[in-house]
């Protein structure tokens, strides 16, 4: 995984047109070999580290990875949930389609969609395989976590009118584990 998403990052996403922060990426995949399990379809976990790859698709494009690498900072996933429609299977072409939903005061959360081109509308329309959510932190390579407020004004990205669904303000409250500081002990019901 780490030598496509370094294809992607140093290659690929440098000819592709540039995104504003509001716009949706589409990236271009195909399923390899080492994507599948035994059931000869893409492995559930792949989904996950190929839509990595399609976040720093999307972050070197919308101008974002150059501003974090000099300022020192990173991105890391904090909590995500993926829901499967259909199987992709080996050599399928396939998209995913990336875009940022909004913030809280610590967190952005994306979406990602993994498409194909729809049988049922004469392959015009793309039809949604997998569907995932992310809520990610950016965070200081000298230590802490960077505010929302502090990216927005960084990136020059105005999250007016961007305001993010109740379910998922919910959903990221639900899930949050505590602080990696306070104690979070292993204790079953």
């Amino acid at each position: 995984m780490l030598f496509r998403t370094l294809l992607h990052i140093l290659f690929l996403s440098k000819r592709k047109p540039d995104l504003g922060h509001w716009d949706v990426a589409r990236t271009r995949f195909v399923t390899l070999p080492t994507d599948l399990d035994i059931n000869m379809h893409m492995n559930n976990g792949v989904y996950l580290s190929i839509m990595d790859v399609a976040r720093f698709d999307m972050l070197v494009r919308n101008g974002v990875w150059k501003i974090m690498m000099d300022k020192g900072w990173y991105p890391v996933v904090a909590s995500e949930t993926i829901t499967f429609r259909k199987s992709l299977k080996l050599w399928q072409r396939f998209e995913i389609e990336t875009r940022t939903l909004g913030f809280d005061e610590k967190s952005v959360y994306l979406e990602h969609r993994l498409v194909r081109p729809s049988k049922g509308s004469g392959g015009k329309e793309p039809e949604i395989y997998a569907q995932a959510f992310i809520r990610g932190r950016f965070l200081r390579r000298a230590g802490g976590t960077v505010s929302t407020a502090e990216l927005n004004e960084a990136f020059g990205a105005d999250p007016a009118g961007m305001g993010l669904p109740d379910w998922i303000e919910r959903w990221g409250v639900d899930v949050a584990l505590p602080p990696q500081r306070a104690e979070a002990p292993s204790v079953w019901n």
